[in-house]
């Protein structure tokens, strides 16, 4: 009986989830995502893309200073 195995493609390659046995006949039965993914030319193309809500930092200011207090605390 045939026991199903599923798998991503990635760059156009079938990747299993789990090893197949080697020289196993197998056949795909492609499965279509319900929504196309989005692809994104720039980060700030996919920031834009975000809904509106809440962010950890109201101005860049606000960041950076994180950023350095955060770089400051390590131990070197």
């Amino acid at each position: 009986m045939p026991k199903p195995i599923t798998g991503v493609v990635t760059n156009g390659v079938d990747v299993p989830s789990s090893p197949l046995p080697e020289g196993a006949k197998v056949a795909a039965i492609v499965v279509a995502p319900e929504k196309p993914v989005p692809r994104f030319g720039s980060a700030l193309e996919f920031l834009e893309s975000l809904p509106p809500g809440p962010r950890a930092f109201k101005t860049w200011e606000q960041y950076e200073r994180f950023l350095r207090e955060e770089r400051n605390s390590w131990d070197l």
